[in-house]
């Protein structure tokens, strides 16, 4: 790998031995990729996937804590996965106790270390830390260096930014340094499709499932989906926001995409269109039957399958403002035709917490509240990682949450009716 003269001098341990690590850490992992040199981090925050404080994870809190020892602080402010706990979800006393006795029992120490670090403000825990209520949006072009899967694939895909698939303490180092190795999605080559995916459905495709059959038919490689803007429209407002935030989480959990382009929508796709397909791009056609198809193969994990749910989970990744206005409506409207007033399933919506205190300014906090429906910062997956609660049938529309755990897909329809007339 080619360096500069400052990036020599960091790795020659002319600013310490701590950064010295960090630096070669981070060329080592560039040089397994082949990258031949490294870039400057440009965007004004960074985001981190380990939020969580499991008690196996003391190799994390080591790492950190010699860095703050030897003084080193991030280049960026920056954001964090969302919080393992929250008191206002549903948790009987045996869960909370293994929650809180084996599982997440160095939470507040690693929160303490990440604040230390640089973490932007006390509220920055969510998957979503594109939000406008959160305030980590990188610009077009901006080079990150994010952990977080459905972050990376939105803010490649939507806000036309540039980030690998890291891992986590990866996007750390990055920042850091302010260094990334360049390769993958960073370079022009890298972020060209070599999928062609055409949308024929009849009717508008649920956003959660269409994503997973694209990510388990391409994994790693780069989709070009033509078709889906006769749906979404050709402009990125709210709706079109929110609903590729959920099928980029879920390309990215069913398969590993990292980047896709939406024909007349997403940036690149609109500034450089069939371009951005290599010759030979394979292609997949995705209708109705393959939709069908696609739901009908996920496996049912519940010991009993036919079990009554006990919980439902919506928001994984974490709901916008919009998408909660919009279930709030939604909800009234299918419990009044069913002639009830609350939901029969317990359910939580989960968000960040800016976006939940921009929510309760508005009338809908009050109207969601009176259907029994639970907010909350909680990330569902780290719920759900409990042995206890992994025991439980529980429902969600989120194919990122099935994939990772016990839970159950089901459509936003399918859903609505289920915690509204119960069944499922």
């Amino acid at each position: 790998m080619i360096l500069t003269k400052e990036q020599q001098a960091i790795l020659d341990g002319e600013k310490g031995e701590t950064l010295a690590k960090v630096m070669k850490t981070l060329v080592m992992y560039g040089e397994a990729f082949e990258a031949e040199k490294l870039v400057p981090v440009s965007s004004k925050y960074n985001h981190l996937v380990t939020s969580f404080g499991l008690k196996v994870m003391s190799p994390v809190y080591d790492l950190m804590q010699k860095l703050l020892d030897a003084g080193v602080s991030s280049e960026q402010k920056f954001s964090v996965d969302p919080r393992p706990l929250d008191k206002n979800v549903p948790a009987n006393f045996l869960q909370n106790f293994v929650f809180n006795k084996f599982m997440y029992t160095k939470q507040g120490f690693y929160e303490e270390q990440l604040e230390k670090l640089g973490l932007m403000d006390k509220n920055a825990f969510t998957c979503t830390c594109y939000m406008d209520e959160v305030g980590n949006k990188p610009a077009k072009g901006d080079v990150l260096s994010w952990a977080e899967s459905s972050a990376v694939v939105y803010a490649n895909s939507v806000l036309g930014a540039r980030c690998n698939r890291n891992s986590g303490i990866i996007d750390i180092m990055g920042s850091i340094v302010g260094y990334v190795p360049y390769f993958g999605l960073l370079t022009d080559e890298g972020r060209r499709a070599t999928w062609v995916v055409k949308v024929q459905t009849t009717k508008k495709p649920e956003a959660q499932l269409l994503g997973s059959a694209i990510g388990m038919k391409v994994m790693e490689d780069v989709p070009y989906v033509v078709g889906l803007d006769a749906w979404l429209g050709n402009e990125l407002d709210d709706a079109a926001c929110s609903y590729l935030k959920d099928f980029g989480a879920a390309t990215a959990s069913n398969g590993a995409v990292g980047l896709y382009h939406i024909a007349n929508l997403t940036p690149e796709a609109k500034e450089l269109g069939e371009s951005l397909i290599v010759e030979g791009a394979r292609e997949y056609i995705i209708d109705d039957a393959e939709l069908e198809r696609v739901k009908n193969e996920y496996p049912v994990v519940w010991k009993n399958p036919d079990a009554k749910p006990k919980l439902c989970f919506i928001g994984c990744p974490h709901l916008s403002l919009a998408q909660l206005v919009d279930w709030t409506e939604r909800l009234e409207v299918a419990l009044e035709q069913v002639g009830k007033k609350k939901v029969c399933i317990p359910t939580v919506f989960t968000a960040a917490p800016g976006v939940l205190e921009a929510f309760d300014k508005t009338e809908y906090a009050a109207r969601l509240a009176a259907t029994g429906v639970v907010t909350s910062y909680i990330c569902p997956l780290m719920y759900m990682n409990n042995p206890l609660c992994k025991k439980m049938p529980v429902i969600t529309s989120s194919n990122k949450l099935r994939t990772y755990t016990s839970a159950r897909y089901y459509t936003d329809d399918e859903i609505l009716s289920a915690i509204t007339k119960g069944g499922k």
